[in-house]
């Protein structure tokens, strides 16, 4: 007959640790030690634990003040706590880590306003605090049928006492999903229950008859029983190995043991023992050693004779020492080295260390400061309760008798394999900006790792503090492990992107198409926009269709645009745009607009010699020509109108093709506006004029020398000696005559 151990029997990290905080407090405190209620489902560890002076109580107030209460792996609900504390008596919080968890996401639950679902027994003290923890308002469903009963809620949060089979809480959530209008699931089943639960009914369904040790009044042992049963083999539930029955064997080749989380070692051990040592003719076979077994490894083998037995037997201690070998990796138990990197399972976090189940005898400790390569605040920012990670062994054990463990260094370890695979292989690493520094920023990848500023983006940033946090991409550029130098690039990943985007853009992009863009700078000549990675220029000309100064008339740095475009250069990557292609064109229609004859508003934009331009409306421009500005003669425009005048024009003539526009001042109100009034208006610009003129300097003309004339009498009468005339004396004022 073979007998095999399955993958994950016996105690958990969970009850383990409760068995160790209770030896611990046995040894080093003084004072009466009492544990409410048992430690854990199992009687044989309870009493063990009572020869060691831990009285198990039932309810608190029989605890004596001022004395030492371990509360149980199953957890107390909060009103417990309190009630502890008035009686001054001091807390080892034995909890497993996993229920604690379920306990804060029920509080959690009931606080958010959801009816609190909780699926297991009832009567279990897991369930009861749980239940405390809902504020005595939770509803416990041990299967579909039950949750079948209930009445609708408007919103449901649903839990699982840790132990629970994975196949009955799915069932039940099923039931649950059609009894709210809001369902919140949390899945709090213990990872280790799964395992356990998962090794046990594989094992079972290889061999011939299952054995499952634990307390009867353990609830996940019950479970497991259950679950072996299902398969169809033989399955008998013991507590010891006094109550093995040789009939179960009889006829029997292979039996498999599994073990409740609340079974110790020990007790395996000796069912294990018992098997070997019974004198049964049913048992005489050769028994084969313990060993963590899957179920392929479950075959048929020749059934050894009796010498072969005999032989075996031969030998007590050799064959005891075997046995015990075999036993401890049966049990997993493991054994590590300094500077060996291994994975464990987050049990407890405290403000300044954390405790992780590596498999080994006790829990290790990861000081805060061996967390993470940056300063942590809380241990919690970095890791929770249940998180398997990897550490280092730092010691193997310390001053204490603790194992010291680093989390920091191991993912410096195995950072620096992947960053060099990236190097080589230039691809993309991801991390978090921790910190900005002198010169750039500080980011998590694994280890620290700098990011020059002038990295960090394809052009100057002003502010680092904006990517404190943020997740980013960059290439490594440089890596000295010698020196613990790490420097990666953003900017190398932008620019392979912008690259990337600006061909497929060019291929794409089209004349006439119509794109959107951003204002990324303004010049004197024009605004470039970035149209998905190209800055297309958008010319001054080509933003309205008026006439304007500067691109800032129109457009603004960042504004949002869609425009239209004109050209497209390919081969150097250049791209013209428009924008008053997107807008209505005023010159459509504008015969109807301004039909010939009107009289409409206008105001001067611009003096030219020959005339003045007015405005009707932006983008529509006429001319009214110098002749047509009054009834009387202008020698030029700004004796008329000045730029900004409002005015009204009647309308000579539409050209639409030519965007021209011909207008009259004269002929408003049918050219009956009398030549006094623009005399009136005319008068003071011509006053000024003449002011204007007479301030500047006169030249002197040259004196000429004078022939002598013949002197007789005639020439006397008609001019005087040495006397000159001005033109204007001459010819009179011929302006002022031709304005009369």
């Amino acid at each position: 007959m073979k007998v095999y151990v399955a993958a994950k029997a016996g105690f958990c990290f969970g009850v383990k640790r409760a068995i160790e905080m209770a030896a611990r407090s046995a040894r080093d405190r003084d004072g009466p030690l009492f544990s409410l209620g048992p430690l854990i489902h199992n009687p044989q560890v309870v009493k063990s634990l009572a020869e060691k002076g831990i009285k198990k109580i039932e309810d608190i107030n029989d605890a004596t003040p001022h004395g030492t209460i371990i509360i149980r792996s199953h957890g107390v609900s909060p009103g417990l706590h309190q009630r502890a504390a008035e009686l001054n008596l001091h807390v080892v919080d034995a909890t497993c880590p996993y229920v604690t968890k379920s306990q804060k996401i029920a509080r959690e639950l009931k606080e958010n306003g959801f009816q609190v679902v909780i699926v297991g027994e009832k009567d279990h003290a897991e369930v009861r605090a749980l239940i405390g923890w809902a504020r005595g308002e939770a509803l416990v469903i041990a299967d579909p049928s039950e949750a079948a009963g209930l009445p609708r809620y408007s919103s449901i949060g649903i839990i699982a006492q840790t132990t629970q089979p994975e196949q009955n809480f799915r069932a039940v959530v099923e039931v649950l999903k059609s009894k709210c209008d809001r369902i919140q699931v949390c899945d709090t089943i213990c990872s280790a229950t799964n395992e356990r639960q998962t090794a046990a009914v594989e094992l079972a369904e290889k061999v011939d008859v299952m054995i499952v040790v634990g307390g009867y009044n353990s609830a996940n042992t019950q479970k497991l029983a259950m679950l072996c049963r299902n398969t169809g083999k033989p399955t008998h539930h013991v507590e010891t190995a006094s109550q093995l029955e040789p009939q179960w064997f009889r006829d029997v080749k292979s039996v498999g043991i599994t073990a409740g989380a609340s079974t110790p070692d020990w007790i395996i051990e000796e069912v294990y023992r018992r098997m070997m040592e019974k004198d049964d003719k049913n048992l005489n076979e050769e028994v084969q050693p313990a060993e963590e077994v899957t179920a392929e490894e479950v075959t048929s083998e020749e059934v050894t004779t009796e010498e072969d037995t005999a032989q075996e037997t031969a030998d007590d201690t050799t064959s005891t020492e075997q046995m015990q070998e075999n036993m401890a990796e049966a049990m997993d138990v493991r054994s590590i080295r300094s500077g060996e990197v291994v994975k464990g399972t987050i049990v407890q976090i405290n403000d300044d260390e954390v405790l992780v189940d590596v498999g080994a005898k006790s829990e290790g400790v990861i000081p805060i400061k061996e967390l993470s390569c940056y300063d942590v605040n809380s241990p919690q920012d970095i890791v929770q309760v249940g998180d398997e990670i990897e550490v280092l062994v730092l010691k193997t054990e310390d001053s204490d008798g603790r194992i010291i463990l680093s989390k920091e260094r191991a993912d410096a370890e195995a950072a620096w394999s992947e960053l060099e695979k990236y190097l080589d292989n230039e691809e993309p690493v991801e991390g978090t900006v921790r910190d900005v520094v002198k010169g750039g920023l500080l980011v998590d990848v694994g280890l620290r790792a700098f990011l020059p500023a002038s990295l960090v983006e394809l052009g100057y940033v002003e502010d680092l503090n904006q990517y404190v946090g943020q997740t980013v991409q960059a290439k490594v550029i440089e890596l000295n492990r010698p020196r613990r130098k790490v420097i990666i690039s953003r900017k190398a990943i932008l620019e392979e992107e912008s690259v990337k985007k600006r061909h497929e853009l060019m291929e794409n992009l089209a004349e006439d198409d119509i794109v959107k863009g951003v204002v990324r700078r303004l010049t004197n000549f024009g605004a470039f926009v970035d149209i998905g990675g190209i800055d297309g220029l958008l010319h001054i000309s080509e933003m309205a269709w008026y006439r304007i100064e500067h691109p800032s008339d129109v457009v603004s740095v960042g504004d949002e645009l869609e425009v239209k475009v004109l050209r497209v250069d390919k081969e150097n990557e250049k791209v013209s745009l428009g924008l008053k292609q997107v807008l209505p064109n005023p010159w459509e229609n504008v015969e109807n607009k301004y039909p010939v004859d009107s009289i409409v508003d206008a105001k001067v934009v611009r003096l030219a010699p020959f005339g003045a331009f007015v405005q009707m409306e932006p983008g529509v421009e006429g001319l009214v020509h110098i002749s047509h500005l009054a009834e009387h003669y202008v020698s030029e425009p700004a004796e008329i109108v000045s730029e900004g005048d409002e005015i009204k024009v009647k309308v000579l003539n539409v050209d639409p093709d030519e965007k021209r526009i011909r207008l009259s001042v004269r002929e408003v109100n049918g050219g009956n506006q009398s030549e006094a009034k623009q005399e009136r208006q005319s008068e003071p610009k011509r006053e000024a004029k003449r002011e204007q003129k007479a301030d500047r300097p006169q030249r002197q003309p040259q004196p000429q020398p004078q022939p002598q004339p013949q002197q007789n009498d005639n020439d006397q009468d008609s001019v005087s000696d040495g006397a000159t005339a001005t033109i204007g004396e001459m010819v009179g004022d011929i302006f002022k005559n031709r304005d009369k």
